[in-house]
């Protein structure tokens, strides 16, 4: 055990000095990944400490980094000569660095700097506080980067808009969802009451070092379920409030600079001294270190301008900072204005430069070039590369530049970025499910989505910004984006495990859906519903909007819809008890006259080959499926992962333990590579049951534990009971009864608890069956479920 501690120190180390020098290069992974020519999933491992990174891969980053990696040549040599573990380790989280980029020319604040990082040793919670431009982030954010190395556990950065005009403070429940993500935790997993996600955070909290930035915050109430509890993590709230009422928490409150730190930051921010009267400029400026870093950016670009210059430029105005923030807007073009106001209707924390482009309804380059004016003159932030924000004091500011205009065209266009980017995700992704998605206005560009991991990661990466475009397309009833986005949604939630997200946002667009009087997407958008509600074992409510769905697809003669909300209808009774009239709605389907060669007929035909695997029918099961495995290949690997699953079923069936266990792993495999989570552990659990029926019961053991890792992580309790009763058949068939209560019962308490009713008979029935079992029977139901 000594050893596994020491191996993982030496690699958390080296980890950590990696992450330090990707930081350096304020590259994206996917950036440095084609920089250095390493797979963005090898570099995730090296930074994260789950591998050792080749002395080649850490000497290329050395050099995007312009750092000399001789000094880490003997750590290098520490970690790979580590000893390693046997078997199965556990995965070391990845150690997130959220932090925005450390301000530059940081000048003053010696005593309040010195007050801080004290405090990390001592304290558990410090709340700065001080009027808006006061410094209070940039105090926060200078400090939390001195203080990285102290906390190798991560280093955590949330806005919380606590006075960020125009739009309402995060809610500590939504705030809660996203610092458990940042810990790593999926989104299934993450309860949805306020209690439970603050109990939870505390609780990851407490087993790691980490600092935790709460910038902005509106008062005591707003941080109070977001502080850590037990263990070694440090919390810097920032508000305009002091937090009197927040126990436990040092206060630190900012008054404006003294004037020689308020000169010398001018001077270090302007690039040099200039002649004039500088007192005057700073007392327009009000002491104010924001107002301070403006003024001195429009010194910088005039270089024939003087103090004075500058001074008679101020004095137009009273002394406030919006002097200097109108100040500068008046030096902006037309152009510059305009994207200056546009960005400030921007609902999500931060966006793109394809974004802003389709935001502006202006080409790519235009774009980038008004961004990086923005970010040059300080009205814009760059805190990672290629991505944008505004700061809270500006923002007010520009949603004044763009009050005259209606901000729906702009929402909209903006929206349609999104619907256009998900579109081109959904090509990659194989989901089959008729999507009419109306885009109204093309965007000027999208970012290169050709290949799977890149679509991926570009969803994962705007997925904040494009629910917040979906909420306010909601509010505005921008009614064709939000219903796009409430349909396009399920490429991102059912694959992670987000799918009561995701019937949610279903149900909040339904009235637009229903507004927009096309009768196919009111189509697409009921049969997603109840598709969603069958997932969560919502049988009973999926069953209308499935028939519903079938109606309104039969109408408008979309055949493929028809065929699939059939097929979804027989799904339905199945799970019911009603497996004629299940299988019977499945051949209805079949029936249609779709195209040939379909996937959506083959899906269909597989469906069926499941149904008879259910009833017993396992030869006829094994023939569906062997006579279109080839074609199924051809055309995408989620039909293919279907056939294959089929097959594993029926040859179990028909007491072929080896058959079955090489198609379950070659179904693993698919769904490991796509990323589909809960599809992954149904492959492993049919890994599990062959495995054991081989008498290999402690490798079936391990492979079981590992799928319901997998569907209590994402959240599926649904699966996670199915699970659970095909772990007690396969117990109760290789004859361990024992076993098969445990896990009868745990289904049992889970279906119980998440009121999927259809579940407790089967699973009441299987606890019944450890008393009595049938001698020689392998299995009751659907292997994998």
């Amino acid at each position: 055990m000594d050893l596994e501690k020491g191996a993982a120190r030496v690699s958390e180390e080296l980890a950590g000095s990696l992450r330090q020098l990707r930081d350096r290069t304020g590259r994206s992974l996917r950036e440095l990944a084609r920089e250095i020519n390493v797979s963005s999933s090898s570099l995730s491992r090296y930074f994260s400490g789950q591998a050792v990174a080749p002395w080649p891969a850490v000497v290329a980053l050395c050099r995007v980094a312009g750092r000399d990696p001789r000094p880490l040549r003997e750590m290098w040599e520490r970690a790979k000569d580590a000893p390693r573990t046997g078997g199965a380790a556990t995965p070391v989280p990845a150690v997130r660095n959220d932090l925005p980029h450390d301000i530059t020319a940081f000048t003053g604040r010696r005593d309040e700097l010195a007050e801080l990082l004290a405090a990390a040793r001592e304290a558990t919670v410090v709340a700065i506080d001080g009027m808006g431009g006061v410094g209070k982030s940039a105090l926060a954010v200078h400090a939390a980067h001195l203080l990285t190395a102290d906390f190798p556990g991560g280093q955590l950065y949330l806005d919380l808009h606590g006075f960020t005009p125009g739009r309402e403070p995060v809610e500590p429940a939504e705030a809660l969802r996203v610092l458990l993500a940042a810990l790593g935790l999926p989104p299934g997993r993450i309860p949805e009451g306020v209690a439970e996600r603050a109990a939870l955070w505390r609780s990851e909290l407490a087993t790691r070092r980490a600092i935790v930035v709460l910038d902005n915050a509106a008062d005591a109430d707003h941080v109070r379920d977001l502080l850590p509890g037990a263990g070694r993590s440090f919390a810097v709230i920032t508000s305009r409030r002091r937090m009197v009422h927040l126990d436990g928490a040092r206060p630190l409150s900012l008054d404006v600079l003294p004037p020689q730190e308020a000169a010398r930051l001018f001077v270090a921010s302007a690039g040099g001294t200039r002649p004039g009267d500088v007192d005057e400029v700073l007392r327009r400026c009000g002491n104010l270190p924001l107002a301070i870093r403006v003024a001195a950016a429009r010194l910088r670009h005039r270089p024939a301008w003087t103090l004075d210059t500058l001074v008679e430029r101020l004095r137009e105005g009273e002394l406030a900072v919006s002097d200097v923030f109108g100040m500068s807007l008046r030096q902006l073009d037309a152009a510059q204005r305009r994207m200056f106001g546009l960005l400030g209707l921007v609902p999500g924390d931060d966006i793109d430069a394809h974004g802003a482009a389709a935001l502006a309804g202006i080409p790519l380059a235009n774009a980038r070039a008004l961004l990086e004016d923005l970010v040059d003159v300080h009205l814009l932030q760059e805190p990672a590369a290629g991505r944008y924000r505004m700061h809270d004091l500006l923002r007010q500011a520009a949603r004044a530049e763009a009050a005259a205009a209606e901000p729906a065209p702009a929402i909209a266009r903006l929206g349609d970025y999104y619907l256009s980017g998900m579109l081109a995700v959904k090509q990659l992704v194989e989901v089959l499910i008729p999507l009419p998605v109306t885009v109204e206005q093309q965007p000027p560009a999208l970012p290169d989505l050709s290949a799977y991991d890149m679509a991926v990661d570009w969803m994962n990466t705007e997925w904040a910004n494009l629910t917040a475009v979906f909420s306010l397309a909601v509010a505005l009833r921008i009614d064709a984006v939000a219903v796009g986005l409430g349909q396009l949604a399920l490429l991102s939630e059912a694959r992670r495990g987000g799918v009561a997200r995701l019937i949610r946002g279903l149900e909040v667009s339904m009235p637009a859906a229903e507004r927009l009087g096309d009768r196919r997407m009111l189509a697409s958008h009921t049969y997603l519903l109840g598709a969603a509600l069958m997932r969560v074992g919502r049988m009973t409510e999926a069953m209308p909007q499935l028939e519903a769905a079938r109606a309104l697809m039969a109408a408008e003669g979309d055949l493929d819809g028809e065929a699939l909300s059939l097929m979804k209808l027989g799904e339905v009774r199945m799970y019911t008890g009603d497996a004629e009239g299940g299988i019977a709605l499945m051949y209805e389907s079949v029936e249609l006259p779709l195209a040939r060669g379909s996937a959506v007929r083959l899906r269909t035909q597989l469906a069926i080959g499941t149904a008879l695997v259910q009833l017993g029918k396992y030869h006829e099961a094994h023939e569906i499926a062997a006579e279109r495995i080839e074609t199924a290949r051809a055309l995408d690997r989620q039909t293919e992962r279907m056939c294959l699953d089929v097959l594993g079923w029926a040859a179990l069936g028909r007491g072929d333990a080896e058959a079955a266990l090489d198609f379950a792993e070659q179904s693993a495999r698919i769904n490991g590579t796509t990323g589909h989570a809960v599809f992954e552990a149904v492959s492993l659990t049919d890994v599990a049951v062959a495995l054991r029926h081989l008498g290999r019961v402690e490798e079936a053991t391990a492979r079981h534990t590992e799928a319901l890792q997998i569907l209590e992580r994402v959240g599926e309790p649904h699966w996670t009971a199915r699970s659970r009763l095909a772990y007690a058949r396969s117990c109760l068939a290789t004859g361990d009864p024992d076993a098969a209560a445990q896990h009868s019962r745990a289904a049992l308490e889970i279906a119980t608890a998440d009121d999927i009713d259809y579940l407790v008979p089967e699973a009441r029935s299987a606890l019944a069956r450890v008393s009595r079992p049938v001698p020689g029977h392998p299995h009751h139901g659907r292997p994998g479920e």
